[in-house]
């Protein structure tokens, strides 16, 4: 029974309350509050999170150790667009310090923020989810990981949107990616060079600024160029350079156009384009627009025609009046567009005649790498094929500048003072002066160099430099002939090359060659010229120059001397080169222990100058080596007095050969008939002088009984002596021959034939018989 007077509420129960007002002090309550169930709370949560975040740098830290990051991460793909937009709005704040990064990083969160790129989603998401890209964009692997997630399509279209924030931040991401080659390309096939153009009008300057910077990567690919041609780019990339208000966007811009320049300098010549570009080199500007004007200028100066008229428009008088400037930034390239205009003839001279050399030549001194390699790359070229120029670089001392750039480090710069220095050393004056100032020993770095430009450079430099007999000696004393002979076994084509005309030059003297053949030079050239591949006309010139350097070897390789090979004091008949071996020289020869082989025959007509005796007793021998000296051969001497007295007199070739020829036999045992030559002992006389001799080597006057090849040598030696033309030319078996050419007729009337007839010189069997070639008796005289 109810009490009297008391009711029931009519008010239903409630399980919610009525909302409240939340006031939090600290960030850990806002961070424990994204987390909440309750939208408005999350609101409220992500809004207080984002204004915190804003502070500074040590709230996003202070967030990030409370945890912020992952239910941040978890409510950006909420259902309710408000709590997606406040979301962001922190995270995107949060993006901007480096240890918030690398914890988006891990956690993986690239894919969710792409993924709210879409077209439906509000603009305030794509501004901050854009923020959120443009911080982790500036990492590799988040660059990898937008990409892999196709962040870059979006990223393009969000380049049209309405909010200046949310292009800003799509042109500074896309800006991030294409610092590599695969987002460069990705970008002009995604059709993205258009709408990056149009920011180019944009009315805020960073959109501008992100945008010239993003063309200027881009346009490094070839075939992004491409399509920028294709959607105009180029003109309105210069319409910018014409309009002043755009003037921060110049520097740029430049760079813009010095990549199209790269591959279609006919771009510059349409409209105004190169007036433009002039305008800028001829009004004073800041040093990076003066650089990058001139690097245009050095694109166009590629192209002959272009070069043209850029010496119509005395592009000369300001390249060297850049030269002078104080950034080097400019004067480095002011050098390089020397260097490319210093192909067109007219403006090599102008730049000599504006006093433009010496002042690159100072600035050879200079502290900047950079700068250096550019004064030496502008020499190079200015003094290619110039002997004004390159005297006029001889004249303020530029070389000795460059034989100490020889030493460096940078192989760019090592490589052009190398070329300089060739090009200078044409004129006998110059390369004296080269010389004395140590280059040979310079050179020896730079051939031990695994850098072709400086191998080519310097072998091609020391073959000019050699043709000194004096540079050929120091190159010898400063242990330099075994790197240029290391170099003949490299497999690239220009360094083999130029190796070969280094040797080939430097074998021109006799005790260079023989240096050079004991690094092996003769049968690394053999090989090379029965290689298909190797073989060259180098090689062949270099094998060439060395044989008829040291006719020693000739003979024993090839087994002939022709008649302009003359036989001189210390060549010597080894014998017949062994297939693979090495030839060893006279004194390995001298040296080695007697043995049963066929002897050494040696030719020395060198008559020995009495020497001081009081000096020779201050030289001691050594105690362990016996001191090589060839045995003097007063009988060859003698022999080659008669021959003089004897021929000399005689009026006709003919007769002289014949009286030469008996000679010969008189000296060597006189005539054999070919019946009897097998009772002939010549074999058991020269074992009898090499034992006498103590020596394997045996001169050639001390031998009275010798056959074919013997008396064939002993022919050719006297005949060179006495100025006779004869050749020598070795067979089988101890066979021999001289081979003379003869005109038919008598020499005193005009009945004398046109053409010598060639004759085989019988030195045995008949001495002074001539045999014509190839006769029967000839052919007999020639083989068993």
């Amino acid at each position: 029974m109810r009490k009297k007077g008391r009711k029931e509420s009519d008010t239903p129960y409630k399980e919610m309350f009525e909302p409240l007002p939340l006031e939090s002090k600290t960030p850990a309550t806002a961070v424990l509050l994204l987390s909440s169930p309750e939208e408005d709370t999350l609101v409220k949560a992500c809004e207080a999170v984002h204004t915190f975040a804003e502070k500074g740098d040590e709230n996003k830290v202070s967030l990030l150790g409370l945890g912020a990051l992952a239910p941040l991460c978890h409510l950006i793909t909420h259902n309710n667009k408000m709590i997606r937009r406040n979301a962001f709005m922190a995270l995107g704040t949060m993006a901007t310090n480096n240890d918030v990064k690398n914890n988006l990083k891990k956690v993986g969160a690239v894919p969710l923020i792409i993924e709210k790129l879409s077209p439906e989603e509000d603009t305030g998401v794509h501004e901050f989810a854009t923020l959120c890209l443009a911080s982790l964009s500036v990492d590799f692997v988040c660059k990898v990981q937008i990409f892999d997630n196709k962040g870059l399509p979006p990223l393009i279209k969000l380049l049209s949107s309405p909010d200046p924030d949310v292009k800003k931040n799509s042109i500074e991401t896309i800006f991030h990616l294409v610092q590599d080659y695969q987002s460069r390309k990705a970008v002009h096939e995604l059709g993205g060079i258009v709408p990056i153009l149009e920011l180019l009008t944009s009315d805020y300057p960073v959109i501008q600024q992100l945008a010239i910077k993003t063309l200027q990567n881009v346009t490094t690919d070839k075939d992004t160029r491409n399509t920028f041609r294709e959607e105009q780019g180029f003109e309105k990339v210069m319409d910018v350079l014409s309009n002043m208000d755009f003037s921060d966007l110049h520097a740029v811009a430049l760079q813009v156009v010095s990549n199209c320049l790269s591959d279609s300098v006919q771009l510059i010549h349409v409209g105004e384009g190169l007036n433009r570009i002039m305008e800028f080199v001829l009004k004073p500007n800041t040093p990076e627009i003066q650089s990058n004007t001139v690097k245009c200028i050095t694109r166009v100066a590629q192209n002959s025609e272009s070069r043209k008229l850029l010496h119509e428009q005395h592009v000369e008088k300001v390249l060297v009046e850049l030269l002078s400037v104080v950034s080097d930034e400019v004067k480095t390239s002011a050098c390089q567009t020397v260097a490319a205009m210093s192909f067109h003839l007219a403006s090599k001279d102008i730049f000599r005649e504006l006093g433009g050399i010496p002042v690159v030549v100072q600035i050879l001194s200079t502290e900047s790498p950079a700068l250096r390699e550019a004064a030496t790359q502008a020499l190079s070229s200015l003094t290619h094929s110039s002997h004004l120029n390159a005297l006029t670089v001889y004249e303020v001392g530029g070389h000795e500048i460059l034989i100490q750039l020889l030493y460096g480090s940078c192989p760019k710069t090592v490589a052009n003072s190398a070329a300089i220095l060739c090009n200078m050393a044409g004129q006998e004056i110059i390369r004296c002066s080269i010389l004395s100032h140590g280059a040979i020993r310079a050179l020896d770095e730079p051939l031990k160099s695994t850098n072709t430009e400086v191998l080519v450079n310097s072998t091609l430099c020391l073959s000019m430099l050699v043709c000194d007999k004096e540079a050929r000696s120091e190159l010898i004393r400063t242990r330099g002939l075994q790197p240029l002979v290391n170099l003949l076994h490299s497999r690239h084509k220009e360094v083999l090359h130029s190796a070969c005309l280094a040797v080939s030059v430097c074998a021109s003297d006799e005790p260079t060659a023989a240096e050079m053949c004991k690094f092996g030079v003769l049968e690394v050239l053999q090989e090379i010229n029965q290689s298909v591949n190797r073989r060259s006309s180098f090689s062949e010139l270099a094998l060439n120059s060395l044989l008829n350097s040291n006719l020693s070897f000739k003979y024993s390789l090839t087994g002939y001397l022709a008649s302009t090979d003359i036989i001189t004091s210390g060549f010597y008949d080894a014998g017949k080169a062994p297939s693979g071996q090495r030839i060893l020289t006279l004194e390995e020869l001298f040296k080695k222990p007697l043995n049963q082989r066929r002897p050494i025959i040696v030719v020395n007509t060198a008559v020995e100058k009495k020497k001081d005796k009081h000096k020779e007793d201050d030289k001691p021998e050594s105690p362990t080596e016996k001191p090589w000296k060839m045995i003097d051969d007063f009988s060859l001497q003698i022999l080659v007095k008669r021959t003089k007295k004897s021929i000399h007199p005689l009026d006709s070739e003919k007769e002289q050969y014949e009286a030469l020829a008996r000679l010969v036999s008189e000296a060597m045992g006189g005539a054999v008939e070919m019946e009897k030559l097998h009772k002939f002992q010549w074999m058991l006389h020269l074992s009898e002088l090499k034992f006498r001799l103590q020596s394997n080597v045996i001169p050639i006057g001390f031998i009275t009984k010798g056959i074919y090849c013997h008396r064939a040598l002993l022919f050719k030696t006297l005949a060179d002596c006495v100025g006779m033309s004869c050749t020598l030319v070795r067979g089988e078996y101890n066979r021999a021959w001289n081979e003379v050419l003869l005109f038919s007729g008598n020499s005193s009337n005009s009945q004398r034939s046109s053409q010598p007839s060639r004759y085989i010189v019988d030195l045995i069997h008949q001495p002074g018989r001539l045999l014509a070639a190839n006769s029967l008796a000839a052919v007999q005289y020639q083989t068993i």
